[in-house]
């Protein structure tokens, strides 16, 4: 038997990189998992498309993390689909860099909308269709242990999410259930490479401090993520989970 077996499980921003990784991975252990998107729809159906192709069971969902009723959508189609809810991987997630000069109202509100409200609002959401032995898994960042210069909204943003995990383990661990953040290093992704932070001194800065010595592959965070989210992973809660190859 897979360890996710029965499970109904919801990723968000799950059309692409980390979060397609992560519905893959899920599926492969057993859960059946609503794909997110919020405009990728080819790429959502592709997620689908391998999952169920591999014999998983998957639906796609559009929605946008940061409007309330399109997050409480998204749920809904869960319980609709599937009939009750399991785990929840908080994954949309997006980003820009500058320096302090550079900060601006739309980059400030767009990242914390969705960074944060987001993981919020689906999370109200969700819960209220979770019970014992449920996991909630917030995909946060290394950039808050090493807060590297000319990223201030991005990290505070993942600082939030950090903050949030801990509160929300304590408010949901009455009913049982977990609340746990994966935080990865630099990853490659489709993200990442179209931000140009690839074949970069960036990323011969960030590989030269790991110790693993090389980036992060969404593969390497989604089995992180299928291991919170199972039994296995039973007596975690609030943790902080640096998915980065020993990079601090």
């Amino acid at each position: 038997m897979s360890k996710l077996d029965g499970k109904i499980a919801i990723v968000t921003g799950a059309s692409k990189g980390i979060g397609a990784a992560t519905a893959k991975a899920l599926a492969a252990q057993g859960a059946c998992v609503v794909v997110n998107y919020a405009s990728s729809k080819s790429d959502a159906d592709a997620v689908v498309a391998a999952i169920t192709g591999a014999g998983g069971r998957a639906v796609a969902v559009q929605g946008d993390v940061s409007k309330a009723n399109e997050a409480q959508g998204i749920v809904d189609a869960a319980i609709n689909a599937y009939g009750r809810l399991d785990i929840l991987v908080n994954n949309s997630g997006v980003y820009a860099f500058g320096p302090l000069e550079t900060v601006n109202e739309a980059d400030f509100h767009r990242m914390f909308n969705i960074n944060v409200l987001g993981l919020l609002l689906v999370t109200r959401a969700a819960a209220a269709h979770m019970g014992e032995g449920a996991s909630i898994i917030n995909i946060g960042s290394g950039v808050t242990a090493i807060t590297p210069p000319a990223t201030s909204i991005y990290t505070a943003s993942k600082g939030a999410v950090d903050a949030i995990t801990g509160v929300l383990a304590k408010e949901l661990g009455p009913r049982k259930i977990r609340v746990n953040s994966v935080n990865p290093s630099l990853t490659e992704t489709q993200g990442t490479h179209s931000a140009g932070m690839l074949a970069t001194d960036f990323e011969a800065g960030i590989i030269a401090q790991t110790p693993l010595g090389r980036l992060g592959q969404p593969q390497d965070i989604a089995d992180v993520v299928a291991f919170v989210a199972s039994d296995d992973a039973r007596w975690l809660t609030g943790e902080r989970i640096i998915a980065g190859g020993g990079l601090r």
